[in-house]
């Protein structure tokens, strides 16, 4: 067994890196989502002012970052698989720093729609690679939370944005409120050189002595590192030496993680979460609240998310990722019927409206975070096979940015045109669906590991092709068998 430190001839073997340092980089990449997602609900109240938007271009400006995101995870699918998870980080981190500065000088609103586009670019081909980056480093036994670290650290910038809006509402500075993302988009190019490649990733370029480095350090001394070696070369034994392709997830063995990839991606995102976190500001200053107690109540919003993110996190690993789905989609379902009919009783202006509001979309956010918020890359990760991992987790973000650019850009003409709880009513029929949808295709992954969850989907399609091919070649025999007796018959007349 190759020791840490020690590694082949010519071949430099990983630095020791502290597990907080690792995994906190690994998933910092998911603060710069959180970041712009929060910060543009604070922008908007200016720049809607200050460009004259309508609902319709205040919708163009909001979702033009996941429309960007869905093309930089689309994009990421082989540059994950070609360059690797750490090097794709560096360079989605870049591409956000780029279209971030652009959105800082932007002189007016189709020059900032274009940039804020560019930023989301940067922003898809993270979202697509740290989740695999994370879940391929962790520990079987708490592979959940970390993972869920990612979500964590989008709530983190989520937070962190309305905060920097409430505090600089006084100046209406939007252009700084926008140049803080640049921090840790600076802070990801610098430091990810310093972290490991992914053992997976290395195993599948022949780096072993690389990957049994990066295992030890990554998941402790106590790690039997030949163990883990063998179970993912079972895996890897089992693919061709070309990349997974688009067309491999719809292959009888993989075609069950990618729905499963869609309905958590894809539809959880159309649920209203997204919506929620951009519009919150908006959502209370059409309740008749000024627009710094908006952002104020914003930061009540946020750190309540967190909160609940950090719980769920705890729990992921002991209750199980099947359960906390359903539950959260029946909480989302009654919390949001409750909004639609306290925003149709209670006056707009009033202090209570406002109050009750807030409590209820504090309550709103239980529900999506057990439902979506902080599994949803979870899941995401640990279902796809590794052949197809990164081309999956590419289809899987991309859907997940087009449920997100599809609320964010008609939320606004939605509310305009059928009100905000004619709105809500809307989004709890999708949460109606979406219970039905987790209970009857997303499975139990707790406790597993990445190999056997994929071993085990393999084992089960393949017995379902076999008695498939058994019933077909009893069908056929059977037939051939009274063919045959039918010409003797007629011989013997």
């Amino acid at each position: 067994m190759t020791e840490l430190g020690v590694g082949e001839i010519g071949v430099k073997a990983p630095r020791r890196v502290n597990k907080v340092v690792l995994y906190f980089f690994g998933a910092l990449a998911g603060f710069l989502f959180g970041y712009d997602l929060g910060v543009i609900s604070g922008v908007l109240l200016w720049i809607k002012k200050l460009w004259d938007l309508d609902s319709f271009a205040r919708g163009v400006v909001s979702s033009c970052f996941a429309a960007g995101a869905m093309v930089g995870a689309v994009g990421a699918t082989r540059m994950i698989e070609r360059l690797g998870r750490r090097r794709s980080i560096m360079i989605g981190a870049a591409i956000f720093g780029l279209g971030t500065l652009g959105c800082v000088l932007s002189p007016a609103a189709g020059v900032f729609i274009v940039v804020r586009f560019i930023a989301g670019v940067g922003v898809g081909v993270t979202s697509a690679t740290v989740p695999a980056y994370l879940s391929e480093l962790a520990p079987t036994r708490i592979r959940g939370g970390l993972s869920a670290l990612n979500q964590i650290m989008i709530l983190v910038g989520l937070l962190v944005a309305y905060i920097i809006a409430w505090a600089l509402s006084g100046s209406g500075d939007w252009r700084l409120m926008i140049a803080f993302g640049l921090v840790p988009a600076i802070a990801i190019v610098i430091g990810m050189p310093f972290l490991p490649e992914t053992p997976r990733w290395l195993l599948k370029v022949g780096r072993e002595t690389e990957a049994r480095a990066v295992i030890r350090t990554a998941q402790g001394a106590d790690v039997d590192v030949d163990a883990e070696v063998q179970e993912i070369r079972d895996v890897i034994k089992r693919d061709t030496e070309q990349h997974g392709r688009l067309r491999d997830l719809l292959q009888p063995w993989a075609r069950p993680a990618l729905i499963v990839a869609l309905i958590v991606g894809f539809g959880e995102q159309l649920s209203g979460g997204n919506a929620v976190n951009l519009y919150a500001p908006s959502i209370f200053t059409n309740l008749g609240i000024g627009t710094s107690a908006a952002l104020l109540a914003s930061v009540c919003f946020g750190t309540a998310k967190l909160l609940l993110c950090v719980w769920v996190i705890f729990a992921v690993d002991r209750w199980g990722r099947r359960p906390l789905m359903l539950v959260g989609n029946l909480i989302m379902v009654g919390i949001l019927a409750a909004l639609a009919i306290e925003i149709m009783t209670l006056h707009a202006s009033t202090t209570a409206a406002g109050i009750t509001t807030l409590i209820l979309i504090i309550a709103y956010m239980v529900g999506y975070e057990f439902a979506s918020g902080a599994l949803v890359w979870v899941i995401m990760s640990e279902v796809l096979p590794l052949r197809v991992r990164g081309v999956g987790m590419g289809v899987g973000a991309a859907g997940l940015w087009a449920g997100t650019f599809t609320v964010t850009l008609v939320f606004p003409v939605m509310d305009s045109g059928l009100g905000l709880s004619g709105t809500m009513w809307v989004f709890t029929a999708v949460c109606i669906t979406l219970f039905l949808l987790v209970k009857r295709y997303v499975p139990e992954t707790k406790g597993r590991s990445l190999e056997e969850i994929e071993l085990d989907t393999r084992r089960r399609v393949g017995l379902q092709q076999t008695a498939v091919v058994a019933t077909a070649a009893g069908e056929e025999a059977t037939s051939d068998t009274a063919t045959k007796a039918s010409h003797e018959n007629k011989a013997i007349v």
